[in-house]
């Protein structure tokens, strides 16, 4: 008589059971996956996010620049000195109060340098507007720059006024962004000048990869091209140069 059990090899599996299994095995994978997708995003922001946020930055102390220049009647120097010509402090420095942070200012000796063991409190301080994400350089170090021309807003230790802009506010350039190579201590009374911004091209190491950020003394920040013609480059340096627009 021919036995009624089944021989063990012949036995399927629940199928209920198989299917919970790959729906299990599925899940784990979108899971590993998703994490994977996610953990570049938090660890390190998108590109035009961190770009965005250097226009902001930038826009920002234009909004400084402009509030010394409503109190002062004109912008900061690019720079302070003492009696002999030495360097004391930047106008990063100088514009302190009008970023928000007046205790800070308050707190400096600004007739000693302002790397001085006096000022070394100050400069610990982090100021995150000055700082780029992409530069992944020290916090205490800033790739903002101004402009240094002999006719231009920042020609060393005097100050300028928007009554001598000739060329237009729209057509001068105040601060652009750096790479992390060019970066400098946020207090350190250091900036580009014309002959670095003119040497800028699209072989150039840039902080961002859509060219030139650059801040204009109507406040507006724009993207510059990074291989704009030398001479429109310099002609947007001047607040003097009848470069401007023509009536």
């Amino acid at each position: 008589m021919e036995s009624s059990r089944r021989s063990p090899s012949l036995i399927s599996p629940n199928p209920r059971q198989a299917f919970t299994l790959i729906q299990l095995l599925v899940g784990v994978g979108i899971i590993a996956i998703g994490i994977m997708l996610l953990m570049p995003v938090t660890r390190m922001p998108r590109e035009s996010n961190r770009r965005e946020r250097c226009i902001r930055n930038l826009k920002q102390i234009g909004l400084a620049l402009h509030n010394y220049h409503d109190e002062y009647g004109t912008f900061p120097p690019a720079y302070t000195v003492d009696s002999y010509g030495n360097r004391l402090h930047s106008w990063r420095t100088l514009i302190l109060t009008y970023m928000g942070d007046p205790i800070s200012y308050a707190a400096l000796d600004m007739s000693k340098p302002w790397d001085d063991p006096a000022n070394a409190e100050v400069f610990k301080n982090t100021h995150w507007i000055y700082t780029c994400e992409s530069a992944n350089n020290s916090s205490l170090q800033t790739t903002y720059m101004a402009l240094l021309a002999p006719n231009g807003c920042f020609r060393g230790s005097s100050s300028t006024s928007l009554h001598d802009f000739k060329d237009g506010t729209s057509n001068t350039i105040l601060v652009i962004e750096v790479d992390a190579a060019h970066a400098v201590p946020w207090m350190s009374p250091n900036d580009a000048d014309l002959d670095f911004f003119l040497s800028l091209d699209a072989q150039s190491k840039l902080p961002h990869n859509h060219g030139i950020t650059a801040l204009f003394a109507d406040g507006t920040v724009r993207c510059l091209p990074a291989d704009m013609p030398a001479a429109e480059r310099a002609s947007i340096m001047t607040i003097a140069g009848n470069d401007g627009p023509k009536p």
